[in-house]
């Protein structure tokens, strides 16, 4: 009897945090020397990176002896999408808006004086936000990586809006640079760090000092204050607007 064809396939890892038994998605690297773990942004899973030697068993200890860390991860996950209705409110550069809904206005999304108004059906009021949300981010965005790109002397290339779980911008050896949407809710030098950092590395390919000293140039505010912003209420961003 041939046992090993009747054996199943092992179950999705899982892991119990606050009361809420989450997957655990492993991802094995040949560059990984530890386990590193980190929340997917809507807190739908648990994700760790581990050698290409680790096992399975020590990447769920792992998780199981930092589930404060990860409840603490959960808590700062947006609220459903209850909160891109009437009453709630959303982040723009930084600054709280409130949201007014009335279905009988107009669909259109205006900003006014600190509200952001529209009408139309409930049910599509967070796709038509987040619309909005991209037509300000390529706006603004656009002007960014003009700006940094007149500094360091290099033609703006073609821009273009990421929607990336693991990256806020990324710059392709073509030149195209891609920046989150989502940033357009962060405060102003927040968003603006991350074009200067992709538009440095259209000088430098690499993160060498001749990189990190062009960047320096480039930012004019406080770089490292807008990294912890991101590592602090990066995960704020992403609410969900379906």
């Amino acid at each position: 009897m041939i046992d090993w064809l009747l054996r199943r396939e092992p179950a999705q890892p899982q892991v119990e945090v606050a009361g809420r038994v989450l997957p655990v998605v492993l991802r094995r690297s040949a560059q990984a020397r530890r386990m590193t773990m980190r929340l997917a942004p809507d807190g739908s899973a648990v994700r760790i990176t581990l050698p290409q030697w680790g096992r399975t068993a020590e990447a769920l200890d792992f998780a199981k002896k930092r589930a404060g860390w990860i409840a603490g991860q959960l808590a700062a996950v947006p609220a459903a999408a209850a909160a891109l209705g009437d009453g709630g409110e959303v982040q723009f550069c930084g600054e709280s808006l409130a949201i007014r809904h009335d279905p009988t206005a107009p669909r259109r999304v205006l900003l006014d004086e600190g509200e952001l108004v529209l009408g139309g059906p409930t049910e599509s009021v967070p796709a038509r936000l987040k619309r909005w949300f991209e037509g300000e981010a390529r706006q603004l965005m656009a002007a960014d990586l003009a700006h940094y790109c007149a500094r360091a002397g290099q033609q703006a290339p073609r821009l273009m809006l990421s929607n990336a779980q693991r990256r806020w911008g990324s710059c392709a050896r073509g030149g195209t640079i891609r920046i989150n949407w989502r940033l357009v809710m962060a405060p102003a030098d927040v968003r603006r760090s991350v074009v200067a950092h992709e538009v440095a590395h259209l000088v430098h390919f690499d993160h060498s000092p001749a990189f990190h000293a062009l960047l320096d140039e480039l930012f004019d505010a406080d770089l490292r204050a807008a990294n912890r912003w991101l590592k602090r209420s990066g995960r704020g961003l992403y609410l969900p607007f379906g």
